[in-house]
């Protein structure tokens, strides 16, 4: 992720709609790919023949020997890159709008591709200055919206601060929609049934993927000693999801199921420590202020605490508003502020 370029994701876009579409029944034969990757095999004198195999086949296995050798990788982009708008055209035209025909034939809407995993871009520096992202979603931007489907890409946050968001929109012809925390609370801190009933639907849904949601829940006992003990997972994760299954690995990787509180309470330990040996005493200044405003908007000074997961943002009816990591409501600091507040 530290080196993600346009041809990357062009290649595995083409790669994946193929396969999709394999898989339901639909052959797609991009020629002008087809011909282009045959001249690419021939220039590295690679072993592979896509005419051998289906098109998704070959551009896997060209993909697959290009993640195991950075030499590989170079000469790859340096024979894509110049070709870039005629790979785009030949993905629309080829892939794209054939899927879209063929999915609409068969009484499909149509097809959405989503590009996952963007997100975590490492936050390099490129020689030109810019950074990854930046290059990316903003200089190649143009470039990535020319694709003829649906497609959803997931960015890093670090681009909804940065001074580039309004060159990104313009780009993409629409402002990026932030994903919010699942609320667990409410702004007054009162617990909310809702979104804690989700959150411990989809740590169950991933215990027994198999189940209906009714017997999921008779099964809980497997996973965890006391439904108890789930909910304090599910409260204590603030309703970050990705956070939550992290802690939730935290625990398999201490014991086997069912976890118990003891294991549960040794991990957020683990995890309350090492957020508070990043947080210095201007940040914690911050984070009170934060979480005491509560719906303060527009506040830069924040943005660093939201990147390091230390503040998390909510939304609701009546807009925005800040809650602390509830990982870090166990530390002494914290009860400390609450009781001279």
């Amino acid at each position: 992720m530290d080196d993600e370029d346009i041809s990357d994701n062009l290649q595995m876009i083409a790669h994946q709609v193929t396969e999709s579409m394999e898989a339901v029944g639909i052959r797609l034969r991009p020629t002008y790919l087809e011909n282009m990757f045959r001249n690419l095999l021939e220039t590295l004198r690679s072993p592979v023949e896509i005419s051998d195999v289906s098109f998704s086949v070959g551009i896997a296995a060209i993909t697959a020997r290009a993640k195991e050798s950075p030499e590989m990788r170079s000469q790859l982009r340096q024979y894509l890159e110049p070709r870039t708008k005629s790979i785009i055209d030949a993905i629309n035209e080829e892939i794209l709008e054939a899927a879209n025909q063929q999915l609409q034939s068969n009484g499909k809407k149509g097809l959405v591709v989503i590009v996952d995993n963007l997100d975590r871009i490492d936050p390099i520096r490129r020689a030109d200055g810019r950074s990854q992202s930046e290059y990316l979603f903003v200089d190649r931007g143009e470039q990535l919206k020319r694709l003829n489907c649906h497609v959803v890409y997931t960015i890093p946050l670090a681009l909804i601060f940065s001074d580039e968001l309004p060159r990104m929109a313009n780009r993409f012809g629409t402002a990026p929609k932030l994903l919010a925390m699942v609320p667990v609370s409410t702004r007054s801190g009162e617990p909310l049934p809702k979104g804690r009933q989700l959150l411990q639907k989809m740590v169950m849904a991933r215990a027994f993927p198999g189940l209906s949601q009714r017997d999921r829940w008779q099964k809980i006992s497997e996973v965890f000693d006391s439904p108890d003990t789930l909910m304090r997972l599910v409260s204590l994760s603030g309703g970050h999801m990705r956070n939550l299954m992290r802690l939730l690995y935290g625990c398999l990787q201490k014991v086997d199921p069912p976890i118990t509180r003891t294991v549960l309470d040794a991990v957020i330990r683990d995890e309350r420590d090492a957020l508070m040996g990043l947080i210095d005493a201007e940040e914690w200044a911050l984070l009170f202020e934060a979480i005491s405003k509560g719906d303060e908007q527009g506040n830069e000074a924040y943005n660093p605490l939201l990147r390091s997961l230390f503040l998390y943002e909510y939304r609701d009816d009546d807009g925005r508003w800040f809650g602390l990591n509830p990982v870090l409501t166990e530390s002494k600091r914290y009860r400390l502020w609450l009781a001279n507040g």
